[in-house]
């Protein structure tokens, strides 16, 4: 997580950040639980004359666009409601977080520009009211807990700006393939997908499956994971417009796939593999599955990162 010093006694010029991809839901962990993952958002910022912006790497004109950035947004927006003065920044992006694919995107941003409102307003804040501003934005805490703790992240609103966090290091070795379609879902309309009431035997599944998850990540038992990642409120109703997942989900079993969830609100999909098997031979049979669909996707090789947001400051001079 950030190291960030509140020291009023120097200036601070600058701040690099790294802030992990993100996972949540998880199956069954609706709103409550998230992986970090080892794609980042990585920033350098500076205290500059007016606002600026040089971004590279994926989705780059989008992180390019100075009107409605979602990581300066946030951070003028933090600074205002503190009654701080706003410093000019200017910003160097290199991204390798999917945008608007349900890879926590917007949790990442959103921290970004909390972040550096602590950073250059000097604010004292704690951990958990870090993660509870995001997570006040985000309307969940899940994505926002994963990527400033890294790792597994459990997470609830504790207050309407703290949330309470445990992070888990999961056991053994999760080896993990993204699947993420062209098209892009906007949280709010994943979220109109779903029904207002849930029956008791839905509700008591879920949370079964829950602590089977947590429990198969701390022992590492990733033969458990076919079972614990079924869901009952939100896959099913999010499965037509997110139609990567029922395809991949037809895999589970087979030689290679361990589980499969939606990633996020989707539209993309995660998918655990089995370590013993290689890598690359899940990945043509995967491709060979989704052609016989007529569905394509970039298949994104990656891992659960145990870090979360990391950050270095640079300082001159004396105040």
């Amino acid at each position: 997580m950030p190291s960030i010093n509140r020291s009023a006694q120097r200036r601070s010029s600058s701040l690099q950040l790294s802030l992990p991809a993100t996972s949540a839901n998880l199956g069954p962990a609706f709103d409550a639980a998230a992986l970090a993952l080892q794609l980042f958002l990585k920033i350098k910022a500076s205290s500059a004359a007016e606002f600026s912006i040089v971004a590279r790497g994926r989705d780059a004109a989008i992180c390019n666009q100075i009107n409605n950035h979602l990581i300066l947004d946030t951070y003028r927006d933090v600074l205002r409601s503190q009654g701080k003065k706003i410093m000019p920044l200017g910003l160097r992006i290199e991204n390798e977080i999917p945008i608007g694919k349900g890879l926590g995107s917007s949790a990442a941003a959103r921290l970004a520009g909390i972040a550096l409102a602590v950073h250059f307003g000097k604010l004292d804040w704690t951990e958990s009211r870090i993660i509870g501003e995001a997570s006040r934005r985000e309307h969940h805490p899940d994505n926002a807990a994963a990527c400033w703790m890294g790792g597994l992240a459990v997470a609830r609103m504790s207050s309407e700006f703290e949330a309470q966090v445990l992070r888990v290091k999961p056991k053994g070795k999760w080896p993990l393939l993204v699947a993420v379609p062209n098209e892009s879902l906007p949280t709010e309309e994943a979220r109109r997908a779903l029904p207002a009431q849930y029956s008791r035997a839905d509700a008591v599944a879920n949370v079964q499956n829950s602590m089977l998850l947590l429990a198969a990540f701390v022992e590492g038992r990733s033969d458990l994971l076919a079972s614990a990642l079924k869901d009952r409120f939100h896959q099913p109703y999010r499965a037509k417009l997110c139609p990567l997942l029922p395809a991949v989900t037809e895999l589970v079993g087979k030689p290679g796939i361990l589980g499969v969830s939606l990633s996020g609100a989707g539209p993309s999909v995660l998918i655990f593999l089995d370590p013993k098997i290689p890598k690359n031979k899940v990945r043509q049979a995967l491709i060979s599955h989704l052609k016989i669909h007529r569905l394509a996707a970039e298949l994104l090789d990656t891992a659960i990162s145990l870090h979360g947001a990391r950050g270095e400051e640079n300082r001159t001079g004396k105040r």
